[in-house]
């Protein structure tokens, strides 16, 4: 039997996935994540589609992407002697403004998508270190990238402009919108589980270390809050989100900050670990309840709130509400707090079905179905890697 292994470089981290292949979809096998890659203390976790524990802890430092490869590799074939893999799927961040579909990848792909790393620059160079070091380990497996960018590519202009002079535009400074593989199995399971809803006006928060949302009319996207980067929109675990232009001046001008300082600050000090002094995860927040981590709650909701408004507009009327992503999937205040006085909107939420983490969270009186939904970006990746081979099986198995 074929399999897949899909990959997903961060900075730090490489996520995994082993998925079957044969039938009408990619059958999950295992998952699984290398953290801290690079540092002290790397931490790997991976697990069976019915919850065996593989592995789930510290087998020592791993300084490289390549190394943190060769460790999943070892797991896969210890664990998985028989599997044949035929493709790797990669998440890469940055598309590029013509990118709309899942790409091939070859070594001239690679170079033109090095060239956007400017982009992405704390994103790209890692995705493409997965795809080079995987590439080497299977010479014979079809490599695919599939991009956060490129759900978000059909925007009206007026979504994807910024009012700077149209040379800019031109050079690639527009809003891009992120988190597209997320957004895409929402999109897909909506069709799949909720058609008439599908065919509506959707709004999704995906809320989680990094955070945004996106409207969508019929399954495809019209707007988003992140833009050029993946800083812009929403408060994030440790990034800003929106932020005045002029705050990057006055810390150029006043605090004498460097551009790699300013690139530290905002990524890495701000969002949810800034306001809160103590951390970027949600549930540390909530269990410490202080006067500080009560204050980043509260502006990380208000932030949701404004931008539910916001894309609302855009869609000029909202018939449901997906919450998805780590926080937007588990934490049940944060989804009541951004919820809260929304009946304006048609939002009603069930406080039990809240509560209990249920797939439908509102009243049934409410005008606007509130859901929480998984995300599996994972499952898209595969998903392109089959429909790749499918496409192409003799070069596939060359």
């Amino acid at each position: 039997m074929t399999h897949v292994v899909t990959l997903n470089a961060g900075s730090s981290s490489l996520k995994f996935g082993l998925f079957e292949l044969g039938g009408s979809d990619p059958v999950t096998v295992c998952t699984g994540a290398v953290d801290r890659i690079g540092e002290p203390g790397t931490f790997v976790k991976a697990r069976t589609v019915d919850g065996e524990v593989l592995a789930n802890g510290t087998p020592g430092a791993m300084p490289d992407h390549a190394s943190a490869l060769d460790w999943v590799l070892v797991l896969l074939g210890r664990t998985y002697p028989e599997c044949e893999i035929t493709a790797v799927g990669h998440r890469i961040v940055h598309g590029g403004p013509d990118i709309d579909t899942p790409l091939p990848l070859t070594a001239m792909s690679i170079t033109a998508l090095d060239k956007l790393s400017p982009f992405a620059p704390l994103h790209q160079p890692h995705n493409l270190a997965g795809v080079r070091a995987a590439m080497a380990r299977f010479p014979n497996a079809v490599q695919i990238a599939c991009f956060d960018t490129a759900f978000h590519r059909h925007h009206p202009w007026e979504n994807d402009v910024f009012a700077l002079p149209r040379e800019y535009y031109d050079k690639g400074v527009r809003r891009y919108g992120f988190h597209g593989l997320s957004y895409e199995y929402i999109s897909d399971h909506l069709a799949e589980t909720a058609p008439l809803l599908h065919a509506g006006r959707v709004v999704v928060a995906h809320l989680g270390n990094g955070a945004s949302m996106c409207a969508m009319i019929g399954g495809r996207s019209v707007g988003s809050t992140m833009g050029f980067s993946a800083l812009d929109g929403l408060p994030m675990g440790t990034r800003c989100g929106q932020l005045d232009p002029g705050v990057l001046l006055y810390l150029m001008e006043q605090e004498g900050l460097s551009a790699s300082e300013i690139s530290d600050l905002l990524f890495k000090r701000s969002g949810l670990l800034g306001l809160s002094g103590l951390s970027n995860d949600m549930r540390t927040l909530e269990r410490a309840d202080t006067r500080e981590t009560r204050q980043a709650i509260s502006y990380f909701t208000f932030r949701i709130r404004r931008e539910l408004g916001a894309m609302s507009a855009i869609l000029g009327g909202i018939d449901a509400l997906v919450f998805t992503g780590g926080i937007g999937e588990n934490s049940r205040l944060v989804r009541d707090r951004v919820c809260s006085g929304m009946g304006w909107l048609g939002i009603e939420l069930d406080p039990d079905a809240n509560a209990d983490n249920d797939r439908i969270i509102s009243t049934n009186l409410s005008r606007v179905s509130v859901m929480v939904i998984p995300t599996n970006e994972e499952l898209v990746i595969a998903r392109a890697a089959a429909d790749l081979l499918a496409a192409q099986p003799n070069e596939a198995r060359a």
